[in-house]
């Protein structure tokens, strides 16, 4: 168990998490205060990508050549990571939810949480650790002032935004968490 440990250490797990819970009480708090209307998904949103930047400091160690020389295989341990960091994400969510106000459904969250994860994992292998925040940043911010979505193409980039069982959202967000996950769990992040 100790090895765990070490790892979540140097992943910066427990300030990641941290920073997860922090954000998701404090959007629960302006949920409760009325900050965004029954079915406004921009308020679970929030918190999901939040929650997604700040465990994108974990997608890299503390020395990447000594990641990279390591005697075991990166491969799963990489893709478990992401995976394990989205199912964090979304169930301190749907937790926060249960002890207030309904922000979002099940499906919602569990959509959104597995391709923001991608998103974040692309980041890391495009940009390294401590910037792959920026990719899902970037799209969030672009979903909340894009026009509203009528076709297909607007549809694929405001996916965040969309309604659980949108077929565009879901697939989108299927492709951005299947790539991300993929693509980390086999290059790693970049230096």
């Amino acid at each position: 168990m100790r090895w765990l440990t070490l790892y979540a250490r140097s992943r910066q797990i427990p300030a990641s998490l941290a920073a997860v819970v922090v954000s998701a009480v404090a959007v629960g708090a302006l949920a409760r205060d009325g900050g965004g209307g029954p079915g406004d998904p921009r308020l679970p949103v929030l918190v999901l990508a939040t929650g997604a930047m700040a465990v994108s400091i974990g997608l890299s160690g503390q020395d990447l050549a000594l990641d990279r020389t390591a005697a075991i295989r990166w491969v799963p341990r990489r893709a478990a990571h992401v995976l394990l960091c989205g199912a964090v994400v979304g169930t301190v969510l749907l937790t926060v939810q249960a002890m207030g106000e309904d922000m979002a459904t099940t499906a919602f969250v569990v959509r959104d949480s597995a391709g923001l994860m991608g998103l974040v994992a692309l980041g890391a292998v495009l940009s390294g650790g401590q910037y792959a925040w920026t990719l899902p940043f970037t799209w969030l911010s672009f979903s909340f002032f894009a026009p509203p979505p009528t076709s297909a193409p607007m549809q694929v980039a405001s996916w965040m935004l969309l309604p659980p069982g949108t077929v565009a959202g879901t697939w989108t967000a299927l492709v951005l968490a299947v790539a991300g996950t993929a693509a980390y769990a086999v290059a790693g992040p970049r230096r």
